[in-house]
C-alpha cells in the first residue's frame, strides 16, 4: 500500500487509456484484473489481522477484482465468505468468479463479518445503485469493525466527487493504479477515513496530482531579510484581516513584511507605513498581497489600482476579488496567484456544473494567473493546466479569518522566489499542517502562530 500524497490522480477515462496502453499480447484485461485483485488480496490480509472477512462482488470488473482477491485470501488461509449483488457481467468477470471455489451468497441475505470488503462499483459509476443494494451495504458496514472499499466506495461518481447513492464511511479505500478525483474531491472524499494505492503494474501520467509535502529553500550563511522575501500586504477597511495575513507571511518565513496602510500595534517585527505610489513601488518586494479586509468602494479600488499599477508581483484574494476580472488580471498581473472561496469563485468566474478541477483549470487559463479554490478540497490550477488537489484539511478552518491566513502564507513562499505555481502547493501544504498542528477550536490567530512549527517541521 502505498500513500497517495504526490501521485497522479485519473479520471475514469484517463484510467481505461492507460490500462489499454499497458495492453499487450502477454498482459490482458485478465491479466490486469489479477494483478488487482492480488494486490486487493494482500492488503485485505494485512489490514485485516486474521478476521473473517466478507467480500461483496457487484456486476462489473471491480467485482471481478473482488472474487479474485476473496480467492487469494482463502488460499492464505483466511477465512472468507463471498455476496454478490448480481451475476457476472463480462468475459473478465467471468473468468475471474470461475477462480472462487467457495459458496456464492446472495446480498440481501448475507450474515455480517469482521471485516468487510466493498468490491460493489468502482470507477466509471455514472447512476445511483439500487437502493436495496445501498441500505445493504450500510447495514453490513455498521456491523463491521473494519470496511474496506476496492477502488471507489460504491455509489460516488469517479471524475466530480459526487455521491449518487449514499454510502458508508470507510475506514480504507484502496485506490487501484492512481488515485481517482473521488478520493479527493468533497463530498465523495468525505467517504474515505483513509485512501492507500496499489500498483497494478499501470504506467500512470497525468497533470494532476495529490498534494504534497513541499520543498522550501531554507536561509543560508548569507541570507538576510530582503533575500528571504519582503512581503508588502495592502490594508483595507477591515485592517483586522491584513494583519493576519502580514503576522502568516512571518511566520511562514518571510524575511521582511510590510504593511501598508493606517494601521497601529504589534507584533513589533511587522513594519508599518503609509500606503503611496513610492512605497508600493519598492523594487525589493517580492510578494505584494491585496484583497483582506480590503473593502468594496472606491477607496479600496483606488488602492487596488494602485497594486496594479506598482508591477510588484501579487497575490490577490478576498475582496479584491470582487473588484477585478479575469481580463485585466491577464494583462495587468502576470503571474499573479489567486485564493478565492467558493462564493468569490463564483463572483470573479461564474457559476457551473462542471466538477471543481475542471472548473479550477479554466479559471487559470482565462486569468492567466494560478488559481487556489479554497474549500474543504482545496484545488491549485495553473494557466498551462497543471493541477494539485490538497485533501483531508482539518474540518476546523472553517472559522473566519483563516483564508487570510493562507493568503499570507502564499505571499511569504512566493516572495521567496519559488515560481507562482510551487508557492501556491506549498502555501496551502503549510496552512494545512498549522491546522493540523493547532488542534480543534482554534482561531485564525492561533493558525498564524502554528506556522512556525508547521515550517519547522520541513
Amino acid at each position: 500500500m502505498i500513500a497517495v500524497e504526490g501521485r497522479p490522480i485519473l479520471t475514469a477515462a484517463e484510467m481505461r487509456a492507460a490500462e489499454i496502453a499497458a495492453m499487450t499480447a502477454d498482459v490482458t484485461v485478465d491479466t490486469l484484473m489479477a494483478r488487482a485483485g492480488g494486490a486487493v488480496a494482500t492488503a485485505v490480509r494485512r489490514l485485516a489481522a486474521g478476521g473473517p472477512v466478507l467480500v461483496l462482488c457487484g456486476p462489473g470488473n471491480n467485482g471481478g477484482d473482488g472474487y479474485i482477491a476473496a480467492a487469494r485470501l482463502k488460499a492464505a488461509g483466511v477465512p472468507v465468505r463471498v455476496a454478490a449483488s448480481a451475476a457476472p457481467g463480462s468475459d473478465a468477470f467471468r473468468t475471474a468468479a470461475a477462480g472462487w471455489d467457495g459458496p456464492v451468497e446472495a446480498l440481501g441475505d448475507v450474515a455480517p463479518a469482521p471485516v468487510l470488503v466493498d468490491a460493489l462499483f468502482g470507477t466509471g459509476l455514472s447512476r445511483p445503485i439500487d437502493d436495496a443494494v445501498a441500505t445493504r451495504l450500510r447495514d453490513l458496514a455498521a456491523a463491521a469493525r473494519l470496511t474496506i472499499a476496492v477502488d471507489l466506495p460504491s455509489g460516488v461518481s469517479t471524475d466530480d466527487g459526487a455521491v449518487l447513492s449514499l454510502p458508508p464511511v470507510f475506514d480504507v479505500v484502496l485506490a487501484l493504479g492512481a488515485v481517482k478525483p473521488a478520493h479527493v474531491l468533497q463530498p465523495a472524499a468525505r467517504y474515505a477515513r483513509s485512501v492507500r494505492l496499489l500498483d497494478i503494474g499501470v504506467a500512470m501520467d497525468s497533470d494532476a496530482a495529490v498534494l504534497d509535502r513541499p520543498s522550501l529553500p531554507t536561509p543560508g550563511p548569507d541570507a538576510q531579510k530582503y533575500t528571504r522575501g519582503m512581503v508588502a500586504v495592502v490594508a483595507g477597511s477591515m485592517a483586522g484581516a491584513a494583519e493576519l495575513a502580514s503576522v502568516a507571511a512571518m511566520r511562514a518565513g518571510a524575511g521582511y513584511v510590510l504593511l501598508l496602510g493606517k494601521t497601529a500595534g504589534p507584533p513589533h517585527a511587522l513594519v508599518r507605513k503609509p500606503l503611496d505610489a513610492k512605497t508600493i513601488g519598492d523594487t525589493r518586494i517580492g510578494a505584494l498581497l491585496v484583497g483582506p479586509g480590503l473593502g468594496r468602494d472606491d477607496e479600496a479600488r483606488a488602492k487596488l489600482d494602485l497594486a496594479f499599477a506598482s508591477g510588484r508581483l501579487m497575490v490577490i484574494d478576498g475582496d479584491a476579488l470582487h473588484l477585478v476580472d479575469p481580463a485585466r488580471i491577464a494583462a495587468r498581473a502576470p503571474g499573479a496567484i489567486l485564493t478565492p472561496h467558493g462564493g468569490e469563485f463564483d463572483a470573479l468566474f461564474g457559476k457551473s456544473d462542471a466538477d471543481k478541477i475542471a472548473r479550477t483549470r479554466d479559471a487559470a487559463r482565462r486569468s492567466g494567473a494560478v488559481v487556489v479554490f479554497k474549500g474543504a478540497d482545496t484545488v491549485i490550477a495553473s494557466p498551462t493546466g497543471r493541477v494539485c488537489v490538497a485533501g483531508g484539511t482539518s474540518d476546523w478552518l472553517s472559522t473566519a479569518g483563516t483564508g487570510d491566513v493562507l493568503a499570507g502564507t502564499i505571499a511569504a513562499t512566493r516572495a521567496s522566489g519559488m515560481t507562482p505555481f510551487d508557492a501556491a502547493c506549498a502555501g496551502v501544504w503549510l496552512h494545512g499542517e498549522a491546522a493540523r498542528r493547532a488542534g480543534p477550536a482554534f482561531i485564525a490567530d492561533d493558525l498564524a502562530d502554528a506556522l512556525t512549527a508547521a515550517r519547522a517541521s520541513l
